[in-house]
């Protein structure tokens, strides 16, 4: 007998948009290059090197987001226990509202996600690279 889902992930993304703020991609493109603001891409690496992705960007897996947030986690990347403006985006904003809801929960703030993710933000003009994978040593 199948499962039954109690709350999809309409529900999820719709709980999350409640709770953080979220910025029309052309607002998202002005912030771009700022001292103040960390833009995190929580894309797939496949989806950067398909796509392109943002010049500067931090990129960060949906997976390990958790894991790089925590200061006491093994994983803590430094990126985020800055004081700076953190603005998440995914392919088209569902994962990246999923992703700010839960580093605001962890204690992150401030937190954003730009509504229609990666795309929108190429609709809006935002600058886009051809990614290059690092080098493994």
């Amino acid at each position: 007998m199948p499962q039954t889902i109690t709350r999809g992930y309409r529900a999820l993304v719709q709980e999350a948009n409640a709770k953080v703020e979220t910025l029309p991609a052309e607002e998202a493109v002005r912030l771009h290059g700022r001292d103040d603001v960390v833009l995190v891409d929580i894309r797939d690496p496949r989806e950067l090197e398909r796509e392109g992705h943002v010049p500067g960007a931090f990129h960060c897996t949906r997976g390990m987001l958790e894991f790089w947030i925590d200061p006491e986690s093994p994983y803590h990347k430094p990126v985020f226990a800055q004081d700076k403006r953190f603005v998440f985006f995914c392919a088209g904003g569902l994962r990246s509202a999923l992703a700010a809801a839960t580093a605001q929960e962890m204690g992150l703030k401030p937190v954003a996600h730009i509504e229609g993710g990666f795309g929108a933000w190429k609709k809006a003009g935002g600058p886009v690279e051809p990614w290059t994978p690092k080098a493994r040593s």
